[in-house]
């Protein structure tokens, strides 16, 4: 098998392997000067998303720093997504994300994990699980979304949350491990946090 067959097949392997770490250090070398470019470089940052990444919409940022096991090459964003500091994709297998979500800092997203049985930890086996977060979802800051798992559209996961299980669209989840907490209502549309009034801010 080719290694990005290897990488998408579920099945455990060596993540050492010649060929993999070859393509994987190449993509952490365009990685690295992603983080090296001043804030004020946005046109040469959005030039390199492009490259490093599977697919990446239109107006995507992403606050540096921004880490990422193989610098975006299974990450596929769409359309105005926004990342704080700090974000981790772990992304040995791909991440799929929908337009208009946002993640709060130091959020993480894994793809990889390692076996149980120990004989096959210690020979440094791993497999990977694809990740599906929807459109127009917010991930709080410090959320940790673990291999597998797919977050319905319009969907708030808490701050400091690990999310080991599926997520429905449109709801509020909490709690770790994260679940259900409330349906997203009409009164959400009237009231931010805390039962506040929602105001828009004239400009």
């Amino acid at each position: 098998m080719k290694f990005e067959e290897i990488l998408h097949s579920g099945m455990i392997y060596h993540p050492g392997e010649e060929s993999i770490a070859e393509e994987q250090f190449r993509r952490l070398d365009m990685l690295f000067d992603y983080n090296a470019l001043r804030p004020s470089q946005q046109t040469e940052k959005t030039a390199l998303l492009k490259k490093m990444f599977a697919e990446i919409g239109e107006n995507v940022y992403i606050e540096t720093p921004f880490h990422s096991n193989f610098g975006g090459m299974n990450v596929h964003f769409g359309h105005h997504i926004y990342a704080n500091f700090n974000l981790t994709l772990v992304d040995d297998t791909h991440i799929y994300v929908g337009s208009y979500t946002m993640f709060g800092p130091n959020v993480t997203v894994a793809t990889a994990a390692h076996p149980i049985s120990p004989e096959y930890r210690k020979q440094d086996y791993q497999y990977n699980l694809p990740v599906h977060i929807g459109e127009n979802c917010w991930i709080g800051a410090g959320a940790v979304i673990l291999p597998g798992v797919s977050i319905g559209d319009n969907t708030v996961i808490g701050a400091g949350r690990v999310v080991t299980k599926d997520i429905p669209a449109n709801v509020v989840a909490v709690g770790n491990p994260c679940r259900v907490l409330r349906e997203i209502n009409d009164d959400d549309r009237q009231l931010i946090s805390h039962g506040k009034q929602m105001e828009i801010a004239k400009q």
